[in-house]
């Protein structure tokens, strides 16, 4: 985990002091147009596409100006304390955020919020108070989507005797995945016949690293019934593990998320079901309670943007289908 000290030596010193409501003459000169930041967690995963494309749609729809600034890697935890700095130095309207980290980002949420500038937070939650500290969370409901794959993956397997299954879990810390787990891990002891015999290892923020990591679990893969990814990355990394170690096909497999590799391994057989968010609603939602709040409107303080289970059998419904475009 990044020091807390390393991320805030360079915060401190990026602020300058002007975020202080009395330090008037060091403040830029705000934007004339209503002007919202879209920060996500990261850029380089397709999901992140989805949300770029349901914030700029709201941002034509509603007639403000969307800037979408993420870092590249979903780890660059340093990195994304810099977008809400510079943002705020801005001086824009609105920031959205998902936050990478549950804990690091409090304070610099509550330090733009301080300097007047709200933040609605999406995707992943954060460890502070909506209404206070920020505005709203637009989020799935991670651990009920968490448990509708351990709820699959436990149908799948109910008729397996001493069923074992393996969880790659993505990394300790982020609020969206830590749920997802822990909704998983409680839905799938329901079923007596399914042992969980790994549940500890982290995949990490890109699909080679949780390849990697997915390599150094191959004696459990081979041993297991069935597997869960709680993500995009960490389902990508175990796909491509599977595929080369020649174990495709042979475990019952439920991801999460819908990549274009993902879908094709559904397609394929070496994938049984995904867990669907809509990252597309959520961008817009986000961005729509953003410019809510800043006409006045009253905004709740958590607005679910929902998930679908995708499976073979339903993967060309007209619903599911809206889901795989941008």
């Amino acid at each position: 985990m990044i020091q807390r000290s390393t991320l805030w030596s360079c915060v401190l010193g990026a602020l300058c002091g002007c975020l202080f409501i009395g330090n008037a003459g060091c403040k830029p000169k705000a934007p004339e147009q209503t002007t919202i930041v879209v920060i996500p967690k990261g850029t380089s995963h397709e999901y992140w596409k989805f949300v770029e494309a349901g914030a700029l749609q709201a941002g034509d729809d509603l007639k403000v100006k969307v800037l979408y600034r993420g870092t590249l890697n979903e780890d660059d935890h340093s990195g994304q304390i810099g977008k809400v700095t510079e943002a705020i130095g801005d001086r824009v309207s609105g920031i959205v955020l998902a936050p990478q980290e549950a804990d690091a980002m409090v304070r610099p949420v509550q330090q733009a919020t301080a300097a007047g500038v709200p933040v609605v937070v999406f995707d992943s939650a954060l460890n502070a108070t909506p209404g206070v500290d920020y505005v709203t969370l637009v989020a799935t409901d991670n651990e009920k989507a968490g448990a509708m794959g351990g709820d699959e993956l436990g149908r799948l397997l109910k008729d397996k005797k001493d069923a074992k299954v393996v969880l790659l879990r993505y990394e300790h810390g982020s609020a969206s995945t830590d749920a997802r787990e822990a909704g998983f891990l409680e839905a799938i002891a329901k079923y007596p016949n399914i042992t969980v015999i790994e549940k500890d290892r982290e995949g990490h923020s890109t699909a080679i690293s949780a390849k990697t990591e997915s390599m150094n679990l191959l004696d459990k893969l081979k041993d297991c019934d069935g597997i869960f990814c709680p993500n995009e990355s960490t389902a990508n990394g175990m796909l491509m593990d599977l595929e080369e170690s020649g174990l495709a096909k042979s475990k019952k497999f439920v991801g999460f998320d819908q990549s274009e590799p993902l879908i094709d391994g559904l397609k394929k057989g070496e994938i049984d079901a995904l867990v669907a968010q809509n990252p597309h609603k959520m961008g817009y939602e986000a961005v729509k309670a953003m410019v809510d709040h800043l006409n006045g409107k009253a905004v709740p303080v958590l607005i679910d943007t929902g998930a679908r289970l995708i499976t073979r059998d339903n993967l060309n419904d007209p619903d599911i289908q809206q889901l795989l475009k941008p």
